[in-house]
């Protein structure tokens, strides 16, 4: 019925009950829709989004507005893994906590935590920003690119190639547009920065000779 939306609306909001953990509720939605989802989701929640505002009042299984490209995706519990995995654009925010891997292949999207994110979170995270307002877990942007990571409590370790950045007034502006999109409680200047050291950018001769085995490098 919702993805009927896209092509005919009928109405432009929506309420979902007793959900009961199903798995991917709003997923691929394509319009300007308003939906709450009164209660627990389960895999892939709001996944695909586009335009589509999405509340869940209740927790989240694993992949919530995973490859988003537009909207927003409201979260008032704890979220799974790879909540946000490979959005391209839109807001996501979780309430509570999330567990490993959050943005994980982030392209663009922002992502809000009002708690702690688990380890490995924004791997590989090619752009967008992730906002912590809690800690976060080990290996904390692992390969990361051009992604932005702002934490506001401890981190456990960094990953590959992560390393802290000092916050310019840039980046104040974008924590404190950040916290004022999410209504989050929080000042921008109690958050850290962490970003790419840009090493793994390029291949190192010496990584080469490695690979292709050439023992007369």
């Amino acid at each position: 019925m919702l993805h009927a939306q896209a092509r005919e609306p009928t109405g432009m909001q929506w309420r979902i009950t007793d959900p009961d953990g199903r798995h991917a509720i709003a997923c691929g939605l394509d319009a300007a829709l308003d939906v709450t989802i009164d209660g627990h989701a389960g895999y892939y929640c709001a996944g695909m989004n586009q335009k589509a505002s999405v509340t869940i009042n209740g927790m989240v299984g694993v992949g919530v507005a995973e490859n988003m490209m537009s909207g927003r995706v409201h979260v008032r519990g704890n979220a799974s893994q790879s909540a946000g995995a490979t959005a391209h654009g839109g807001l996501l925010i979780i309430d509570g906590d999330a567990s490993a891997r959050c943005g994980i292949s982030m392209k663009g999207v922002d992502i809000v935590v009002g708690g702690s994110v688990g380890h490995m979170s924004a791997f590989m995270g090619q752009a967008g920003r992730l906002l912590v307002c809690g800690d976060a877990g080990e290996a904390l942007g692992d390969s990361l690119y051009e992604a932005r990571i702002y934490v506001r409590g401890s981190v456990a370790s960094l990953g590959a190639d992560c390393i802290e950045k000092p916050m310019r007034d840039q980046h104040l502006r974008d924590v404190a547009e950040l916290i004022a999109a999410a209504g989050v409680d929080a000042q921008p200047a109690e958050f850290r920065r962490y970003g790419s050291a840009r090493r793994l950018y390029h291949v190192a001769v010496d990584d080469a000779a490695i690979v292709t085995g050439d023992s007369h490098a």
